[in-house]
């Protein structure tokens, strides 16, 4: 996990794609596999790398490379989302668009969203900064300590960084 911390950065996975991608280097690939000739001889597989953490994005499933960049680009964001810790989201939590996706305690996002890296982000900065306490984070965000496990459930690795997370703090896991 990468923490950063001047007040005035924002979070990665926020940051619109066009002004994200000039902070990377993007490689095109040969890969193995299903697809037949065109993928073989053709450069489809994408790596999409931000230069200022290291992270990256990668697809290689389809035989476009327009659709492996948009894939590879969808993915850079949501690692950027799990590995990235920003003080300056936590204490601006919640923002206007986590309040677009939750009404009444409840959080509307499906994973497939273009806006579920940054909405993933936002819970995960607050609970960073609240150690992981659950009730506290839910509290802040104005949603339901239930809502907020649901979420993260949608993509399996913040799960396992929050039950982590919590066991370093001396917490119990969460099932």
């Amino acid at each position: 996990m990468l923490e950063i911390d001047p007040p005035d950065l924002e979070h990665p996975a926020r940051i619109p794609v066009e002004t994200l991608l000039r902070d990377c280097d993007v490689r095109h690939e040969r890969r193995r596999g299903p697809g037949g000739q065109h993928r073989n001889k053709t450069e489809s597989a994408v790596v999409i790398r931000h230069r200022p953490t290291g992270i990256e994005g990668q697809a290689a499933e389809r035989r476009s490379q327009f659709d492996n960049h948009r894939n590879a680009v969808k993915r850079l964001r949501l690692n950027l989302a799990l590995a990235v810790r920003t003080h300056a989201l936590a204490e601006a939590a919640p923002t206007e668009l986590w309040r677009s996706r939750c009404a009444g305690g409840r959080i509307g996002i499906n994973e497939e969203h273009e806006d579920f890296p940054q909405v993933l982000a936002e819970a995960l900065d607050v609970l960073n900064a609240r150690n992981s306490h659950l009730h506290g984070s839910a509290e802040q965000l104005g949603c339901t300590p239930s809502q907020l496990i649901k979420l993260l459930k949608k993509e399996p690795r913040a799960f396992l960084w929050l039950n982590e997370s919590r066991r370093r703090h001396g917490l119990s896991q969460l099932d």
